[in-house]
């Protein structure tokens, strides 16, 4: 066997390979953008289109350049039907191995394939050829006008793309901000105290910003009540806890792959000096906080503008999480 009439299809299944490798260790690479293009919009096509046409007779150049991107379009998204119907899903690396398989998988048969042909198709690509399968020569001027306009479409459609690939738009910014039980998971929370009992939980931030932000967390004891004749939340005590603090965070990108955890985590313990049914608030506040109106002399804020925070904060303006507390005398 003459391997190097299988060049193509031996650079590809290498390619293949070398990008699995190259998402395994360097998985932020600028190569591994431009070689997983090509591999999900060209070899794919290539590949196939090869096994079932071995014969140069069959397809030209052109046609065959054409369906390799055309059949790439209509069997990535095929396979990755398939494998939402599998227990591994649309992810990152069941769609890299299984295209990965399909590549080389056709690749052998491809190869196989052209090894039997009469008159194989081998792309040894010159001007010359090219000038042939488009008949340049006896082409009209109106003809090879519209050649050169195609042919510098083609090139600036896989340039754009490309561009876009490689340079991706950012995704969504946002911030995670959670609290936990005192065990780091959802649950158990301090719901049930006495007066004066201390009760415990972790305040979690992650910052998906794409820019480091410095983020204020505010702490408030809020005794409120709904009004259903209006319709409106009635604030009757609001008082700051201690503890309040801030803490600035790099942005880390979002692992939809991987395993969640955490960027930043703090305990948090608190005590409540009478009975009741009260409402903790965490207030989260980006780059800057409020600033507060002069304290009252019994430190309830529920007749000042600060009450404004929590109705923000029930409305959904200023991001927030609260923890219902009864306590017992």
């Amino acid at each position: 066997m003459d391997w190097k009439k299988h060049w193509d299809l031996l650079t590809i299944i290498g390619l293949s390979i070398l990008l699995d490798l190259l998402i395994a260790f360097y998985p932020e690479s600028l190569l591994r953008k431009a070689l997983g293009l090509a591999f999900v919009l060209f070899f794919p096509g290539y590949v196939f289109i090869t096994a079932l046409f071995p014969e140069r007779k069959e397809l030209d150049n052109l046609e065959r350049l054409a369906l390799s991107f055309g059949l790439s379009i209509a069997i990535v998204p095929l396979i990755g039907l398939g494998l939402n119907y599998t227990p591994w899903g649309i992810r990152l690396i069941p769609i890299l191995v299984s295209l990965t398989v399909f590549n080389i998988t056709f690749g052998i048969a491809a190869i196989y394939r052209r090894e039997n042909a009469i008159d194989p198709w081998i792309p040894w690509i010159t001007l010359e050829r090219v000038k042939r399968e488009l008949e340049w020569e006896s082409s009209s001027k109106l003809d090879k006008a519209l050649t050169i306009i195609l042919i510098i479409a083609i090139i600036t459609s896989i340039g754009t793309l490309a561009y876009v690939v490689t340079h991706p738009k950012p995704g969504e910014a946002f911030t995670e901000f959670y609290i936990l039980g005192p065990d780091g998971m959802a649950d158990n929370y301090p719901t049930d105290l006495r007066v004066g009992q201390n009760g415990t939980v972790i305040i979690g931030i992650v910052n998906h910003e794409h820019r480091n932000v410095t983020y204020y967390v505010q702490i408030w004891l809020v005794n409120l009540t709904w009004d259903n004749s209006t319709n409106t939340t009635i604030i009757h005590e609001m008082y700051p806890m201690p503890g309040w603090f801030n803490v600035t965070l790099p942005s880390v990108p979002v692992d939809i792959e991987g395993n969640w955890t955490p960027q930043f985590e703090t305990n948090y313990t608190f005590s409540i000096d009478r009975p009741g049914q009260w409402q903790v608030w965490f207030l989260l506040f980006k780059d800057n906080q409020p600033e507060l109106p002069p304290a009252p002399p019994d430190g309830n804020y529920a007749e000042t503008d600060a009450r404004n925070l929590i109705l923000e904060a029930i409305n959904g303006t200023i991001q927030s999480l609260k923890l219902n507390v009864n306590v017992r005398p």
